[in-house]
C-alpha cells in the first residue's frame, strides 16, 4: 500500500481506539491507537505473510509492516464517520502484508536470529494447517479469532471471498483448540528467542553493538504494551530466557530423544515417535558440530533446502532420530517438527566435502514417515525404517508377478537398495513395507524413491464400481494389490518425469475401453503430490495386449484426479493392427457425453475413425465443461 493511500473502510463491529465524529483524524490520534494495540497488529501481520520467507524474516517484516503502517506525508487521515481508526490500521496492515514483497530498512538485526518462541502439539497442527494455506486465507482465520470479525467483515479487509471460505472451513476444523494454539507464543512476533548467526565472522563487540542496535526497535514492542498484554500468554520475558533457549538448540546434552518403545503406546505415529538410532547417538562432538552447521553452514558445506521448506537453524532442541557411519561418512539426522534435517561429513581427511539437506516433514503419518535416506549414492541409497516397520523387502514395479525379495536391516539401517533409474524403464525398484500388528493389522504398503529426503508413497484407485453403485468413487488403497500391481507395471515409466519434492503418487483408473480390432485398454491418471500440496498429473491409457503406456496429456499445479477434481477427460490416438487411424476418448465416471471431430457419445468412451481433428469436450452429469488436462 503507498504511503499515500488514505483508504475509506466500511463499519467495523470489533471498536477499538477513538470513534472519529468527523472524515479526517489528526495524525497523532492514529498514532496513540497504532502504540496502544502494537502487539495485536504484529501478530495480525506475522500471521499473514508468507510461510516460505522462514520465522525470522516474517518476525522482522511483520514489525516493519506496522510501523509503517502510518501515512509519512499527511498530518491527518481520512477515515469513514461509521468505522474507527483501530479499524483503518487493521485493514492497511493486513493489505499490506498480502501484497508485501522484499521488504527493507528498520528494524534490522544483525548478527541473531529471532523467532517465536515453539508450543506444543496443537501450536505444531495449527501451524502445519496455516502453513498449507494462502496469505488471505491466513489473514482472514485470524481476523475470525484473533478480531471476531464476521465472514462478511474478513472478506472486506482481505478482498478474496474465496480465502474466507477456506478460513472457515479451518475454524470449524481446528474448533478451540485451534483458537487458543492462535492467542500463543508460538505465533506472537512480540515475544521472541534468539539464536546467534555468523559467530565466525564478527568481532565480539561488534556483534554486540549491532544486535543491541536491532532489538532496539523490538524492545519498544514490549516497553508499549507491558501493561496491556495478558500475561498467560505475551507477557515480556525473562530477559535471560531467549539467550538460554537458543543456546540449548545447540547443545547435545538438550536433543530430544524418544523412549524405544513409545510409537506403539501413542496416537502420533509419525517422526516424533521415532527414537534415536545409530552407534554416534552418543557422540557429543559429531552432534554439536551437526547443529553448529545447521545454525550456520560454512561456505565450504554443501547445502540443499527441498522444495518449500525453510531454511532456518533450530529455533528450539530438535528431536535426534539418528547419528552414525555408512559408507564412508558420519550421518546426524534430525526433525523440528516441520522438517528433517541431515547432516553428514567424511570420514577422513579429504574424502570429500560436508553436507546439510533440509526437507519438509510436516503432516507426516504412517506410511509417509516410514523411511528416510541416510545417504544416497549414484546406484544405490540406504534408508533409516520407521520402528513400526515389521518386515520390509525391495519389489520390481516392472514385474507385478515377482515377490519381493526380503531385506535384512541392522538398527533399522537398509543394506544399499538400488534406485531407479534415470533414463528407460527396464526395471523400478520399490521399498515394500508392513506395519507391525501392535499398530495396525496387516498394513502393507510401497515407497519409491524419487529423489527426495523420504521415499514417495505409492497407492492405487481401482476402476469404479458398476451396477448400482456404478457412481459411488473408489477411494485409493495401498499398490500391494494384484492389479494394482499391474497398473504400477505401466505407469511407472512416467515416473521420471515428475518434479521434485513428491509425497506421495496414486494411480487411478478411471475408465475402461474396448478397442477397435479387439483387445481392451485402461484409462489412468496418474497424480504427484509434494509436499507444498501442489498436484502434477499424467493421464494415459494401457491397452492389454502390450507393456506400453499411450500418453494422453499432462498437467502441473493441478487439482485434477484428487477429491477436488473429480472429472477427468482424456484422449489419445490409436492405431489397430491393420494400421487403421482411431481418436480414442474416454471420462471418469461422472462424465455423460463426450464430443470430437463432430461426432458425439452418451458414456464415458468415444470411438472416432480417421478424426478431422483431435479436440475433444465432455459435460458431467451437473453439465460442468470438461477439458483434457494441460489444455485450455
Amino acid at each position: 500500500m503507498s504511503e499515500r493511500d488514505e483508504p475509506v473502510l466500511p463499519r467495523a463491529t470489533d471498536r477499538r481506539g477513538p470513534t472519529p465524529s468527523a472524515g479526517r483524524i489528526p495524525l497523532d490520534r492514529v498514532e496513540a491507537v497504532l502504540i496502544e494495540h502494537y502487539p495485536r497488529l504484529v501478530r495480525l501481520a506475522y500471521l499473514t505473510l508468507p510461510g516460505d520467507r522462514g520465522r525470522h524474516r516474517r518476525v522482522l517484516d511483520a514489525h516493519r509492516i506496522v510501523q509503517r503502517a502510518l501515512p509519512r506525508l499527511a498530518r491527518t487521515v481520512r477515515v469513514d464517520p461509521e468505522a474507527d481508526v483501530y479499524a483503518w490500521l487493521r485493514t492497511r496492515i493486513v493489505r499490506a502484508a498480502l501484497s508485501a514483497g522484499t521488504l527493507r530498512g528498520v528494524p534490522a538485526v544483525v548478527g541473531l536470529r529471532l523467532f517465536p518462541r515453539a508450543g506444543g502439539v496443537a501450536e505444531l497442527a495449527l501451524d502445519r494447517s496455516l502453513s498449507a494455506m494462502t496469505p488471505p486465507a491466513r489473514a482472514a482465520y485470524a481476523l475470525f479469532v484473533l478480531e471476531g470479525l464476521t465472514d462478511a467483515e474478513a472478506a472486506r479487509v482481505t478482498d478474496d471471498p474465496e480465502a474466507v471460505r477456506s478460513a472457515h472451513a479451518l475454524r470449524e476444523r481446528l474448533g478451540a483448540d485451534g483458537e487458543r494454539a492462535l492467542t500463543s507464543t508460538e505465533f506472537d512476533p512480540c515475544v521472541v528467542q534468539t539464536t546467534p548467526d555468523d559467530l565466525l565472522r564478527r568481532r565480539r563487540n561488534h556483534r554486540l553493538t549491532a544486535a543491541a542496535g536491532g532489538l532496539a526497535a523490538l524492545a519498544g514492542c514490549v516497553a508499549l504494551t507491558a501493561q496491556l498484554m495478558r500475561p498467560a500468554t505475551t507477557s515480556p520475558a525473562d530477559p535471560a530466557a531467549g539467550p538460554r533457549a537458543a543456546s540449548a538448540a545447540l547443545d547435545p546434552r538438550h536433543l530430544v530423544r524418544t523412549a524405544p518403545e513409545s510409537w506403539a503406546d501413542t496416537s502420533r505415529v509419525d517422526l516424533t515417535a521415532w527414537p534415536a538410532r545409530g552407534s554416534l547417538a552418543g557422540d557429543a562432538g559429531l552432534l554439536s558440530r551437526a547443529l553448529r552447521v545447521w545454525n550456520h553452514p560454512a561456505p565450504s558445506v554443501r547445502r540443499s533446502v527441498a522444495p518449500g521448506a525453510t531454511d532456518e537453524g533450530p529455533a528450539h532442541s530438535p528431536q535426534l532420530l539418528y547419528a552414525g557411519e555408512l559408507e564412508g561418512r558420519r550421518i546426524v539426522m534430525f526433525y523440528d517438527g516441520r522438517r528433517t534435517v541431515r547432516y553428514t561429513e567424511p570420514v577422513g581427511s579429504g574424502a570429500g566435502e560436508a553436507a546439510l539437506d533440509i526437507a519438509r516433514a510436516d503432516g507426516s503419518g504412517v506410511t509417509d514417515a516410514s523411511a528416510l535416506v541416510l545417504v544416497r549414492g549414484p546406484s544405490s541409497a540406504r534408508y533409516l525404517l520407521a520402528p513400526w516397520i515389521s518386515e520390509s523387502g525391495l519389489r520390481d514395479l516392472r514385474a507385478p508377478d515377482r515377490f519381493p525379495e526380503p531385506l535384512r536391516t541392522d538398527g533399522g539401517v537398509t543394506p544399499a537398495v538400488p534406485l531407479p533409474p534415470d533414463k528407460g524403464c527396464g526395471a523400478w525398484p520399490a521399498l515394500q513395507l508392513r506395519s507391525s500388528t501392535r499398530i495396525v493389522e496387516n498394513h502393507r504398503f510401497l515407497l519409491t524413491d524419487l529423489g527426495g529426503a523420504a521415499p514417495a508413497h505409492l497407492t492405487y484407485q481401482p476402476l469404479p464400481v458398476s451396477g448400482r453403485r456404478a457412481h459411488a468413487a473408489a477411494r485409493p488403497v495401498e499398490a500391494t494389490g494384484p492389479a494394482a500391481l499391474m497398473a504400477w507395471s505401466r505407469t511407472s515409466c512416467s515416473l521420471p518425469g515428475l518434479d521434485a519434492g513428491v509425497r506421495a503418487v496414486n494411480t487411478w483408473d478411471f475408465a475402461g475401453q474396448r478397442l477397435p480390432g479387439g483387445g481392451s485398454g485402461t484409462w489412468s491418471c496418474m497424480r504427484a503430490d509434494t509436499w507444498q500440496g501442489q498436484g502434477q498429473v499424467v493421464v494415459g491409457m494401457r491397452p492389454d495386449n502390450g507393456r506400453r503406456l499411450l500418453p494422453a496429456g499432462a498437467a502441473r499445479d493441478s487439482a485434477a484426479c484428487s477429491r477436488f477434481g473429480q472429472h477427468v477427460v482424456a484422449s489419445v490416438m490409436y492405431r489397430d493392427k491393420e494400421g487403421n487411424r482411431y481418436l480414442l476418448a474416454a471420462g471418469s465416471r461422472g462424465v455423460t457425453r463426450l464430443t470430437a471431430a463432430g461426432k458425439t457419445a452418451s458414456g464415458t468412451t468415444l470411438v472416432v475413425r480417421d478424426p478431422t481433428n483431435t479436440a475433444v469436450e465432455a459435460r458431467t452429469r451437473t453439465g460442468e465443461a470438461l477439458k483434457p488436462p494441460g489444455t485450455r
